[in-house]
């Protein structure tokens, strides 16, 4: 891993890390619908810019259903969801959460590809469910009323995410990383813009929400798109999704910093639980890490 690499990881880390604590700001203010309208919708007009620099075009009418079921599943839904449960939970909750991903998308893989679950990953999902228990036991969250509906519904985003990640990977259609990324955030912008009319804002936003609205949709959504896909091209799909394992180390970071969330041990211990848990479900080993970093790169232009 060269240095700019390495640094780009920890950048991208860092932004999506801090998309838990913009979605606690903006969450309670707006309510789940209107802000992941302005997310969605936001990063859906700077992509559009970057395309229109990149000259990529969208082929809107050749693969308009592709885009609009992966932006029901990867965006509209899951970004709803944790959302919703923003209401309630801390950031540091919700990026722990929402690190399982991993975990459930090996699960639905399985029985959609009809993948073999190795001894390995097996070990893996044992060990990221034991996480997610010891996390919601856990007196990590204010316990409200909702609470139980929001720990539900920021689960849920992680099996829709695995859902159109499988979906992807399942799809003939040769459709690159960016077109995808682009057209599922007009999809999910058209979506979510269904549901405004019966979603009324909470109060009246402040700059400071507004703020969050803003860095939530071109930071952490369109410039961590360009982030990540460069990581692929530079690292390869393997060292890129240790991403997911830096995730919420900053976000426990930010939620600390500038939310004073407390953190007990039932916080740290379920977080490596997950993380580790993840990790072998998706077969990576400390030995495999090391080999995939070895293996000769070739890079296709673009």
């Amino acid at each position: 891993m060269t240095a700019g690499s390495a640094l780009r990881l920890l950048i991208l880390a860092a932004i999506w890390g801090g998309s838990f604590l913009f979605m606690r700001i903006g969450a309670p203010v707006l309510g789940p619908a209107w802000l992941i309208q302005f997310r969605v919708g936001i990063a859906a007009l700077f992509l559009l810019i970057c395309a229109v620099w990149l000259r990529k075009p969208l082929q809107l009418r050749q693969y308009w259903r592709h885009y609009l079921i992966v932006g029901c599943f990867n965006s509209a839904l899951p970004f709803f969801m944790i959302a919703f449960a923003a209401k309630t939970l801390t950031a540091s909750l919700l990026s722990v959460l929402n690190s399982a991903s991993p975990i459930f998308g090996a699960i639905i893989s399985a029985v959609w590809l009809r993948n073999r679950i190795t001894k390995l990953s097996a070990a893996g999902l044992v060990m990221g469910v034991s996480g997610v228990i010891i996390l919601v036991q856990g007196g990590i969250a204010t316990r409200t009323d909702d609470w139980g509906m929001a720990v539900a519904a920021a689960l849920l985003s992680t099996i829709f995410y695995g859902i159109a990640g499988t979906y992807v990977k399942a799809s003939p259609k040769p459709i690159d990383p960016f077109s995808n990324a682009h057209g599922s955030m007009w999809a999910a912008t058209v979506l979510i813009a269904l549901t405004l009319p019966f979603c009324p804002t909470a109060t009246e936003p402040t700059l400071g929400v507004w703020t969050a609205v803003a860095a939530l949709g071109v930071l952490c959504t369109g410039v961590a798109y360009l982030i990540y896909f460069r990581l692929i091209k530079d690292m390869g799909p393997i060292s890129a999704l240790s991403v997911t394992f830096l995730i919420p180390v900053f976000g426990i970071l930010w939620g600390v910093l500038f939310l004073d969330e407390q953190i007990d041990w039932n916080t740290i211990v379920g977080a490596v639980v997950v993380l580790a848990g993840t990790a072998l479900t998706n077969g990576i080993t400390p030995r495999s890490f090391l080999e995939s970093r070895k293996r000769p790169r070739t890079l296709r232009p673009e």
